[in-house]
C-alpha cells in the first residue's frame, strides 16, 4: 500500500513540473518577443500621429516571477528525486528481505531431507542385518537336519542292502552300455538307409526320365499311327472302289457271256471278245460317277459313326499332308448342310479357325476357309465364327494369301458373314470391309465377283437398318473408302461382278445421308444408266425409284442435263 501511494505521487509530481516548465517556456518566449518588437521598430514611426489613451499601470516583474518559479522547480526535481531513491531503497529492501527468506527456506528444507536420507538408510541397514541373521540362522537349521537324517538312515539301512543296490547299479550301467551301443548301431543303419534312399532317388529320377522319353516316343507313334490311319483309310477308299469296279465288270462280262453263248469259230470268239470289252468301256464310264458317290456317301457315314473326333484332331497333326487330308474331309461335310450341325458341335469351327492362325501352308488356308465359308451360310454359324475371331484370322489369312483361289474363299466366307445385319460393326471394327477391299490386288474375275458380292450383302443390309430407323448416318462402306472401285467397276465386263456392284449402288443411293458423297462420285451417271439398261429389270426399277426419290439426285440430273 505504501508503495503504490509512492508511485501515485511520483505521477503526480512529475505532471506538475512538466506543467510549469511549459509555462515558463511560453512566458519566457513572449517577454523575447516583445522586446525583439520594440528593437526592430523604424525611427520613422515616431512621426506618426500619437494618440492619447487611458491604461492602468500594471507591472509585472518577469524576471523575479521566472527566477521564483525555477527555485520551486528545482525545490520540486529535488522532492521527487528524493521521493524516488527511497523508493529504490525500499525495493531494495524488499529484495534483500525475500532472498532472505527464500535462502532460510532452501538451508531448511535441505536440513530435513538429509535427515530423512539418514533415516531411511539406517532403517535399510538394519533391514538387511535382519535377513542375513534369519537366512544364517535357516542355513544352520537346514545343516543339523540333514546330519541327523544322513545318521538315522546310515543307522538304518544294512549292509546286504547296501549290495544289492550296487549290484543294481552295475546291472543298469551295462543296460546303458547296452543301449548306447544299439544306437550306435541303428544309427549306422540310418546312414545305410540314406544312402540307399539316395541311390533309388538317382534310380527314380532315370526311371522318369525313361517315361518322359517313352511318352515323347508315344507322341510320335501317335502321330505316325494318325497318319497311317490317314493312309488307310485312303487306300481303303480306293481299293473299295476298285473291288466294286471289278465286281461290276466281272459281273457284266459274265451276263454278256451266258446271253451270247460261246462260239466255236476264233474268228467269232474274237469278234464277242471286242465287243464285250467296248461295253465293259462303256458300263464302267457309266458307272464310275455313280460308284464315286457311293462311297464318298459310305465315308461319310463312318466318319460321322465315330471317327469325326479322330478327323478333328489330325487337323492338328504334325504330317502336313495329314492335315490337308484331313482338313478336306471336313470341308466336304462342311458342304453337306444336314451335316454342319454335328460338325459344328464337333468344335469344327475352332479347330478351323486355329488351323487359319497356326498353320503356314496355302492349300491348308484355302481348304479351312472354303470350309469357313460354308458354315458361314447359317446364321447361328456366323455368330460363333465372329465370336471366335473368325473375322481378323479371315482378314489376316486374305492379307497374306496370293493364291487366287485362297482368295476366291476367303472373299467367300467374308462375303457371307456380310449378309448378316447384326455383324456389321464387327465386321468394320475387324477389318473385314478393308480385307475385302485388299484383295482386288488380285485381278481374278472369281475373286471380284466374290468381293462383289460382299459388298452387295452389306449394303443391302445397310439400306434395311436405314428403312427401319437402327443407322443413321453415311454409310460404313462409303467410311471406308470402297465408292471409289464400285463406281470403277459398275460396269465390269464380268456379268456377276455387274449385277452385284449394280445392286450395291442401288441400296446405297436410297438413302439421303449418302446422296453428297455419291453425287461427287459419279454415281448419278452410273444409275441413269442401271435404270436404262441393265438386265434385271427388278434392279432397273429400284434404280429409277431411287433417283425420283431422292430430290437432290434429281437437282443433280438437272445440272448435268441427263434425260431418262
Amino acid at each position: 500500500m505504501h508503495l503504490q501511494k509512492i508511485v501515485c505521487m511520483c505521477r503526480f509530481e512529475t505532471q506538475l513540473t512538466r506543467l510549469l516548465r511549459d509555462s515558463f517556456r511560453d512566458v519566457d518566449n513572449g517577454i523575447k518577443d516583445t522586446s525583439n518588437q520594440f528593437s526592430s521598430q523604424p525611427s520613422s514611426f515616431l512621426a506618426m500621429k500619437v494618440e492619447n489613451m487611458v491604461k492602468l499601470k500594471e507591472d509585472f516583474d518577469y524576471k523575479s516571477l521566472c527566477r521564483r518559479l525555477d527555485i520551486e522547480l528545482d525545490k520540486l526535481t529535488m522532492e521527487y528525486e528524493r521521493q524516488q531513491k527511497a523508493f529504490e531503497d525500499d525495493i531494495e529492501t524488499l529484495t534483500k528481505e525475500a532472498q532472505h527468506r527464500i535462502s532460510e527456506a532452501q538451508k531448511n528444507y535441505s536440513d530435513l531431507l538429509e535427515k530423512e536420507r539418514l533415516k531411511y538408510q539406517k532403517d535399510y541397514k538394519e533391514s538387511i542385518k535382519r535377513l542375513e541373521e534369519k537366512v544364517m540362522e535357516n542355513k544352520k537349521k537346514y545343516e543339523d537336519f540333514c546330519m541327523t537324517s544322513s545318521r538315522e538312515v546310515i543307522a538304518i539301512v544294512p549292509a546286504e542292502e547296501v549290495d544289492i543296490l550296487k549290484k543294481i547299479l552295475k546291472k543298469e550301467t551295462l543296460l546303458r552300455n547296452a543301449a548306447e551301443g544299439e544306437i550306435n548301431h541303428l544309427k549306422n543303419q540310418m546312414a545305410e538307409l540314406k544312402m540307399s534312399e539316395a541311390s533309388r532317388v538317382s534310380d527314380i529320377s532315370k526311371l522318369r526320365k525313361m517315361l518322359e522319353d517313352e511318352a515323347h516316343q508315344k507322341e510320335k507313334l501317335k502321330g505316325e499311327i494318325a497318319r497311317l490311319q490317314s493312309q488307310l483309310l485312303q487306300l481303303g477308299f480306293e481299293v473299295g472302289k476298285k473291288k466294286f469296279i471289278h465286281t461290276n465288270i466281272l459281273s457284266t462280262r459274265q451276263q454278256k457271256i451266258d446271253g451270247g453263248g460261246f462260239e466255236k469259230d476264233f474268228g467269232d470268239l474274237h469278234s464277242s471278245t471286242s465287243l464285250v470289252k467296248h461295253e465293259q468301256q462303256a458300263s464302267v464310264n457309266g458307272e464310275k460317277a455313280s460308284v464315286a458317290k457311293f462311297f464318298e456317301q459310305g465315308n461319310k457315314i463312318n466318319i460321322l459313326a465315330g471317327g469325326l473326333q479322330k478327323t478333328l484332331s489330325l487337323l492338328e497333326a504334325e504330317d502336313v499332308d495329314v492335315r490337308i487330308h484331313a482338313v478336306k474331309i471336313i470341308a466336304n461335310l462342311a458342304s453337306e448342310e444336314a451335316i454342319q450341325k454335328r460338325i459344328v458341335e464337333a468344335g469344327a469351327v475352332t479347330s478351323l479357325l486355329t488351323l487359319l492362325k497356326n498353320s503356314q501352308d496355302e492349300t491348308i488356308h484355302r481348304v479351312a476357309a472354303s470350309a469357313i465359308a460354308n458354315l458361314a451360310m447359317n446364321e447361328t454359324n456366323q455368330d460363333l465364327i465372329v465370336a471366335q475371331g473368325g473375322i481378323s484370322l479371315l482378314s489376316m489369312t486374305a492379307a497374306n494369301a496370293e493364291d487366287p483361289q485362297t482368295l476366291r474363299m476367303v472373299a467367300g466366307a467374308i462375303a457371307n458373314l456380310c449378309g448378316n445385319d447384326k455383324l456389321q460393326i464387327e465386321l468394320r471394327e475387324e477389318g473385314g470391309i478393308k480385307a475385302l477391299l485388299g484383295m482386288v490386288r488380285c485381278r481374278h474375275p472369281d475373286v471380284h465377283i466374290q468381293v462383289a458380292r460382299g459388298i452387295a450383302n452389306f449394303a443391302k443390309c445397310e439400306s434395311k437398318a436405314s428403312t427401319q430407323g437402327t443407322k443413321v448416318g453415311r454409310s460404313l462402306l462409303i467410311e471406308d473408302g470402297v465408292l471409289p472401285w464400285i463406281v470403277q467397276n459398275a460396269n465390269n465386263e464380268v456379268s456377276l461382278v455387274r449385277r452385284h456392284i449394280e445392286l450395291a449402288l442401288c441400296h446405297l443411293a436410297q438413302h439421303e445421308a449418302n446422296a453428297r458423297d455419291m453425287i461427287s462420285g459419279g454415281v448419278i451417271r452410273e444409275l441413269v444408266r442401271i435404270s436404262r439398261d441393265c438386265s434385271r429389270e427388278d434392279i432397273r426399277i429400284l434404280a429409277r425409284r431411287t433417283l425420283v426419290s431422292i430430290p437432290s439426285f434429281q437437282a443433280e440430273i438437272r445440272r448435268l442435263g441427263i434425260y431418262y
